[in-house]
């Protein structure tokens, strides 16, 4: 009974196989194969064509900041070079109003003198005329008196002028 059975699974299996045949199995797998495969190298494409499409962004970024880090430099370089003319001009416009401020207190000083100076001329002069006057009067007579204030005051004058 076991040849029998035996041979009815090889008839069974012959007749499987012949069915499989005969419904195009091995050719609708190997066309599923081809298909998935074709789908596969399809998508290793498409992923290919991305990385580089990716890449391609990457390079183009970085050197867009590599302009960008540059021209951050830059503005950094033109605002301290305005940061520096802006403190030298400062500081000559404080030394040119220190200068003027100076020259002005010494101007001012130089006539506060010669207003004291001519101040205390003035009060000699007229000390020294009173004191010219008491001698002379008690000296002299009127005309050598009025003789003698005429030529004080001409004196007077001429040193004045």
């Amino acid at each position: 009974m076991t040849s029998l059975a035996t041979f009815w699974a090889f008839v069974g299996l012959v007749l499987f196989l012949a069915l499989v045949v005969y419904l195009k199995v091995p050719g609708k797998l190997a066309k599923s194969l081809d298909d998935r495969a074709a789908r596969i190298t399809h998508e290793l494409g498409e992923a290919k064509r991305l990385r580089a499409e990716a890449q391609s962004l990457l390079a183009e970024y970085q050197g867009k900041r590599k302009e960008a880090e540059a021209e951050a430099a830059n503005i950094v370089a033109a605002a301290q070079r305005e940061a520096e003319m802006l403190t030298a001009e400062a500081k000559q416009r404080t030394d040119e109003f220190v200068a003027r401020r100076t020259a002005l207190s010494e101007q001012k000083i130089k006539q506060a003198e010669i207003d004291a100076i001519n101040s205390v001329r003035a009060t000699a002069v007229d000390i020294a005329i009173a004191a010219a006057e008491s001698v002379i009067t008690a000296k002299s007579d009127a005309s050598t008196q009025a003789t003698l204030f005429a030529k004080a005051v001409s004196d007077v004058k001429s040193r004045l002028n």
